[in-house]
């Protein structure tokens, strides 16, 4: 390992003078809410709205956790709420007006409560002109801050509540990995574990390495740690996170595949999972390791995007359909049964209805136990954003199209689990149908079945008796 790749590494990091500095804003908020609530009689509450992917989903856990520290109760109710923490999305324009919307609701709640301190972070305010919308149109907000910038919600907290005046802290230009701040798990029994954060792909779609930043990894070390401690509270479903897990550690003097090595040899009875994988970074020493492991889950998500060649080209994606089916061949090789699913974007610039096909030929030939598509949405600020778009009208259609073949295949995947009995990790009550409750097999596929509450987090023999495309149905076997 060269020196100025260690360097590099270890300048990845939060100072840990500025964590402390951090650590100690906490302990200041706490001493005041503290002494507020003795003066007023009630606890504090925090809210903490999440929007996107698991990454953030992973970052609002950690911002529950600072609000838990700073002495805030944690409340799934906004109106009951002392701080509320919005963490935003910018993957596409729907997520972010959903955001915008629903923070300008908020704006009674602060009428009613002039104490509520209101804080919007994530992806969508690192971009320049929606920060700046936020101060214009959204006076109400107390504080702006990005996504390299979590540990500096308790200072600008703690100013804001202190001074009174608004604070935006947009990410400085370095983006660091911040480690020892608490987590408030979500579950007691699925875990994520951010071990990466930010993207080099620059797929020409994607805004996420403009509101990420570049590549950085958590030292394997500090990844271990975590997971250990996971184990030792009985988590069952571990899922290691990053813009592109495959990339972990580039240029170190280990990669991924030892990290997956490492951790599925920690002593415990749960499944490692990770996501999301780029296909140009899958090696044959990761699929090896899978393939090891049985403490390694066999699902491989494996976004394809287009089955087009001229598609993968205009998107940046960096493999062809050939090299992509020689990787899933592999996989399939070494892992006959594993599941597979992708993700597909429909109406990319300049598609063809050849180009389309081509798509709809990739699903008939890969078979995926299930893909999650998307209608393509201009992201201002990428390249692909400024290329001629295509008529809402066609996307559409297509789309629907898509959805017709994929839901056949995934019918007939599903077909072959009736009559036979899979492990679940049970979820609790099914959100969709109350009278059942829901979980997941190792390949991913949820299961509904019947039984009660105390099922929940436990893994559980269901024997199946109905497929459809999106779900399996079973009994449970006692």
């Amino acid at each position: 390992m060269s020196e100025n790749i260690s360097e590099k590494r270890i300048n990845s990091l939060v100072p840990p003078h500025e964590m402390e500095k951090a650590f100690g804003f906490i302990r200041k908020m706490r001493a005041l809410n503290e002494k507020r609530a003795l003066e007023t009689g009630t606890d504090l509450k925090a809210h903490v709205l999440t929007f996107g992917c698991q990454q953030n989903e992973a970052d609002s856990e950690k911002l529950a956790g600072m609000a838990r520290s700073m002495g805030y109760e944690i409340t799934s109710e906004p109106e009951r709420a002392d701080l509320i923490l919005v963490n935003t999305c910018a993957v596409r324009e729907h997520a972010e007006q959903k955001a915008l919307s629903i923070i300008g609701q908020f704006k009674h709640l602060k009428n009613k409560k002039s104490t509520l301190m209101i804080g919007v972070c994530g992806c969508m305010v690192t971009q320049k002109h929606r920060s700046e919308e936020i101060r214009r149109s959204y006076p109400y907000v107390d504080f702006i801050f990005g996504t390299s910038s979590l540990h500096r919600m308790p200072q600008l907290l703690y100013e804001k509540t202190v001074k009174g005046k608004r604070l935006f802290a947009p990410d400085e230009d370095e983006y660091l990995v911040a480690e020892g701040l608490n987590i408030e798990r979500a579950s007691d029994y699925r875990a994520w574990v951010s071990i990466m954060y930010g993207c080099n792909n620059f797929c020409s779609y994607c805004i996420v390495p403009y509101v990420r930043g570049r590549e950085r990894s958590r030292r394997m070390e500090d990844i271990v740690t975590e997971v250990e401690e996971l184990a030792e509270k009985g988590y069952k479903d571990i899922t290691l996170l990053g813009q592109n897990v495959n990339s972990y550690a580039k240029g170190m003097e280990y990669d991924f595949a030892d990290l997956l090595d490492r951790l599925a040899k920690i002593e415990g009875d749960f499944k490692l999972r990770f996501m999301t994988s780029h296909p140009k970074d899958a090696s044959r020493k990761l699929i090896d390791t899978m393939a090891k492991h049985d403490k390694i889950a066999k699902h491989f998500h494996l976004p394809l995007q287009s089955g087009s060649d001229a598609m993968l080209k205009a998107m940046n994606r960096h493999y062809d359909k050939a090299q992509y089916l020689d990787t899933v061949r592999y996989i399939r090789e070494k892992m006959p049964d594993i599941a597979i699913t992708t993700d597909i974007i429909v109406g990319f610039p300049g598609e063809t209805e050849q180009d389309f096909k081509d798509t709809l030929d990739m699903l008939r030939e890969v078979r995926y136990d299930m893909i999650f598509s998307f209608i393509y949405s201009p992201r201002k600020g990428t390249p692909a954003s400024e290329m001629e778009q295509i008529d809402e009208k066609v996307k559409g259609e297509r789309f629907s199209r898509l959805l017709e073949v994929q839901n056949q295949i995934s019918l007939e995947k599903n077909l072959p689990f009736v009559g036979k009995t899979v492990s679940v990790l049970c979820d609790g009550v099914s959100k969709n149908n109350d009278a059942l409750l829901s979980g997941r097999t190792e390949g991913n596929k949820i299961v509904f079945f019947e039984g009660d509450a105390t099922d929940e987090g436990k893994y559980l023999n269901i024997k199946i008796d109905r497929a459809e495309a999106f779900a399996l149905y079973g009994e449970k076997i006692k």
